[in-house]
């Protein structure tokens, strides 16, 4: 279904390309689409690997390892790379979690007008930076998106919010469940000598993203046109006929064939960044070998971009 042309988004006015279908979806995403390419990507290692070094030098004997780590590094690299003040983290990371939260299919009613609140709020946010970059342009995808005559302002503002929501809520959730994992089942060992396996198994096993959507295009064998359709990306990460022992967190025997960046035209287009982030943060904690402080850490109530709402630890 994720492949299939019969299912797409069917929004007319969408604002993100997340929720487009082509052409409009393909012209916006290649417009952003070369500044995370492999060769890219790679270029920025070494600038995440000092920043991991720098957060895990910090951390005290006890911390709440989402605060202290797993939110700071994605934080810190994709507003490097989009061009926005990392000192304003505080202010956007409310909007930001607000509109995470707003991908649930059912919102309490006052949380639709929260979610409203803070989307008005991101959009004044970006034009207030997009007017600063107009005069001062930098280094930076910003300061390109800005200097690019085929895109409207609206449609800037939007693939700014959607590059820096998706740029780090789901990273937070990737680092944090790959801690919780190798906590559990004392394999920390691991994440040192094979990390990228255990990047793919901690995706495999409790994918950040667990479930999307798709409105059926089409009368179908399923659906009706119009028809919105709920696939279940974690359960498809367990599927017995696809892996062996689905329910066992084994990094050196699962297959990578996993489902958690999508497939199809919506493929995760920072797939190769978080990987990337997602090893050298798992490999970096290795020389503090996070303990768990509590067995069974809290969730925030998301259901689609699920992860924990804090990770306690204690650090050698």
């Amino acid at each position: 279904m994720l492949r299939d042309p019969r299912f797409g988004h069917g929004a007319t006015g969408a604002e993100s390309f997340l929720f487009m279908d082509p052409p409009q979806h393909t012209r916006l995403r290649s417009l952003v689409s070369k500044a995370f390419t492999p060769r890219m990507v790679e270029r920025l290692r070494p600038r995440i690997e000092g920043i991991a070094k720098q957060l895990v030098d910090d951390l005290p004997a006890e911390a709440d390892l989402i605060a202290r780590f797993a939110y700071p590094l994605p934080v810190l690299v994709i507003t490097e790379l989009l061009g926005v003040p990392a000192s304003d983290h505080e202010r956007f990371r409310g909007w930001s979690e607000k509109l995470a939260r707003s991908l649930d299919p059912l919102l309490p009613s006052d949380e639709e007008a929260q979610t409203l609140r803070a989307r008005a709020e991101f959009r004044e946010y970006f034009r207030e930076l997009i007017v600063l970059r107009r005069l001062w342009p930098g280094d930076d995808l910003l300061s390109a998106l800005v200097e690019n005559q085929e895109l409207t302002e609206d449609e800037m503002v939007a693939t700014c919010i959607l590059l820096l929501v998706a740029g780090h809520e789901t990273t937070v959730n990737l680092i944090a469940n790959g801690v919780l994992a190798l906590s559990r089942h004392d394999m920390w060992s691991l994440a040192s000598d094979h990390p990228k396996q255990v990047v793919e198994e901690v995706l495999r096993y409790d994918p950040p993203v667990q479930l999307t959507g798709r409105v059926s295009l089409v009368d179908t064998e399923i659906s009706a046109r119009g028809e919105m359709v709920l696939l279940l990306i974690g359960a498809a990460n367990r599927d017995p006929a696809i892996f062996h022992s689905p329910e066992v967190f084994d990094p050196l025997s699962s297959s990578p064939r996993h489902l958690a960046f999508g497939l199809g035209i919506h493929f995760c287009l920072g797939a190769t960044l978080a990987r990337l982030e997602g090893e050298i943060a798992l490999k970096e904690l290795t020389r503090r070998e996070p303990r768990l402080l509590e067995h069974a850490p809290p969730y925030k109530e998301n259901l689609v971009l699920r992860g924990l709402a804090r990770l306690q630890v204690r650090l050698s």
